[in-house]
């Protein structure tokens, strides 16, 4: 994924918070908004030190980053997915599963 894809200041991740939209499952929150400013989609990923050492973190990262790469998202979304310590009981298919349903859940799918 290219980096204009990508929330880094940490100032529009808070924006994205405080607006409260979220779908969520013991394993991930989403944080959702529609932004019709930029033309493509944004997103940022939050692992916590608590899920494990950076190894572990880093391929959750890379994980969700494939996902996110392969479905078809709206062009006029930013999101935010958290990554609940629990979560590195899953394998790929499974975190592909419910990320995907989270998507739906939200509507930010596009077809």
């Amino acid at each position: 994924m290219k980096k204009e894809y990508r929330i880094k200041k940490s100032s529009e991740i808070q924006k994205l918070i405080r607006k409260r939209k979220t779908v969520g499952n013991s394993y991930f929150i989403l944080y959702y908004n529609k932004n019709h400013e930029i033309d493509n989609f944004r997103y940022a990923l939050s692992v916590p030190k608590k899920y494990g050492n950076a190894v572990h973190r880093n391929l959750m990262k890379r994980r969700l980053r494939e996902i996110i790469k392969v479905n078809n998202i709206e062009k006029t979304n930013d999101f935010f997915v958290v990554v609940k310590p629990k979560a590195k009981e899953l394998g790929f298919i499974q975190i592909k599963d419910l990320v995907e349903k989270l998507f739906a859940k939200a509507k930010i799918l596009g077809e």
